[in-house]
């Protein structure tokens, strides 16, 4: 059986190679925002997923599931509760970027936008300016 639940402290490093492991973005994460989210399954974290909150915009930070736990629905059970999370933050609407994952998010309602379309704060971001490449196909779900 498994959970979502907020990460704790001592979770950093399972996260950070879970993230590792798909060559996800890790540089920033001491010193960024990020609000995660684990998924366990047996005391284990099998998928995490990251919020940084800009204002009213969410940026959804690095979805990793392990490779064993793939096509169960963990990663769309992971993004639900993010979006339900947010909601409760006040956030109106979830920016991300991806490299391959771009069809998987389309099905949970995510639509190719122009980075310059996206709000400032977002597009300052360590995950805009840096971390992801220019290639990055830049996705957009109001909520």
């Amino acid at each position: 059986m498994t959970s979502i639940r907020p990460s704790r402290a001592d979770d950093i490093v399972a996260i950070t190679a879970l993230l590792e492991a798909y060559a996800l973005p890790t540089a920033d994460l001491a010193a960024s925002q990020v609000a995660f989210w684990v998924e366990e399954e047996g005391g284990r974290i099998v998928a995490v997923v990251g919020l940084e909150q800009h204002g009213g915009t969410g940026l959804l930070r690095s979805l990793a599931v392990s490779p064993l736990h793939q096509g169960k629905g963990h990663g769309q059970q992971l993004v639900q509760s993010l979006e339900a999370e947010a909601r409760t933050r006040g956030i109106t609407g979830i920016v991300l970027l991806t490299q391959t994952a771009d069809a998987f998010f389309a099905k949970l309602g995510y639509d190719v936008v122009a980075r310059d379309t996206v709000p400032d704060a977002v597009r300052d971001s360590a995950e805009f300016r840096s971390l992801c490449p220019a290639s990055a196909i830049c996705m957009l779900k109001p909520l």
